[in-house]
């Protein structure tokens, strides 16, 4: 043996066979991953066109939906006329009665006699009504239930006190109504002058839900 020469024995291998080997790994790993890198970007080329169409189709496919569920005219008309509220002259049900709104007073300063009446903080507004018991048995009307709304949307109490001094024929301060019976009432709001009118609110119980009435032209 010479110099730094081992004998085979010790399982040292050649230097020049190792060196090949590993120059033909190293070239297949490139080649591998050129390989690979061209397939990727060959995907997210197509994938980006795949994309772009589907999106040019989901928004063409929502604006198909969106012109298909737009109401027509008639239909727009018919929901109006549906949640049209009632007005002067029409029935409006809430619980037990039957209301309808025969006509409206307005401007009045003062109701009653000279020695027995009652003067207005602004003016009265005197709404009359027929109440009808449309129920199975006896009911209280009374005008502290009812509600004028203005066009701001403000509420605005009856004045039973000024009602009872000065309306003989209000009929509407704690009046039992019987099943089938109907009264004719009067509710007097005392309301400002510049009080611009809206509907009433009318309940056949201070804890009913209430119906609404129109009274604006």
């Amino acid at each position: 043996m010479h110099g730094n020469q081992h004998p085979p024995q010790y399982g040292y291998a050649q230097p020049y066979p190792q060196t090949v080997i590993v120059q033909k790994k190293g070239g297949g790993c490139l080649r591998g991953v050129l390989i690979g890198a061209a397939v990727l970007a060959g995907l997210v080329v197509v994938g980006g066109i795949l994309g772009g169409s589907s999106g040019r189709s989901t928004g063409s496919e929502d604006t198909t939906v969106t012109e298909a569920s737009a109401p027509t005219k008639e239909q727009t008309e018919q929901k109006r006329t549906e949640q049209r509220r009632p007005g002067i002259g029409d029935p409006a049900k809430d619980g037990k009665f039957s209301f309808k709104v025969t006509k409206i007073e307005k401007g009045v300063e003062r109701v009653g006699g000279e020695y027995l009446g009652s003067d207005a903080q602004g003016q009265y507004v005197l709404v009359h009504v027929t109440v009808k018991n449309i129920g199975d048995e006896a009911q209280l009307f009374s005008d502290s239930s009812q509600k004028l709304i203005d066009t701001r949307g403000r509420q605005y109490d009856a004045d039973s006190g000024a009602a009872a001094l000065g309306l003989k024929n209000s009929n509407a301060f704690l009046n039992n109504i019987n099943p089938g019976n109907a009264v004719s009432g009067i509710l007097l709001f005392d309301v400002p002058k510049e009080f611009r009118i809206k509907a009433i609110e009318l309940h056949d119980s201070a804890f009913s839900g209430g119906v609404t009435v129109a009274l604006s032209n």
